[in-house]
């Protein structure tokens, strides 16, 4: 346990970014199951509606710096050839 004030303060900040984090990143896998359900219905409009959502939240978790770029990109990517494998 932290003894000076600004440890302490410290910790206390880490606390309340890390319950942020952890709600970003729970908020995004819920849509990213959302999608692959609707593809698993072939359920395409769906699909590309929670995609772009999924695609709005990856992008404001990388500026917010809770993940990192690529591995956003990555995420978009792949969801991205789920839903378009729907057209063929």
């Amino acid at each position: 346990m932290p003894t000076k004030n600004a440890a302490i303060k410290d910790l206390r900040q880490n606390k309340k970014r890390a319950e942020r984090n952890r709600k970003v990143k729970s908020d995004i896998a819920a849509l990213i199951r959302k999608v692959k359900l609707a593809v698993g219905k072939k359920d395409e409009p769906k699909a590309k509606e929670w995609l772009r959502q999924v695609a709005k939240k990856l992008d404001k978790a990388t500026q917010k710096k809770v993940l990192k770029k690529n591995a956003a990109g990555r995420r978009k990517s792949r969801l991205a050839q789920m839903v378009n494998s729907l057209k063929k």
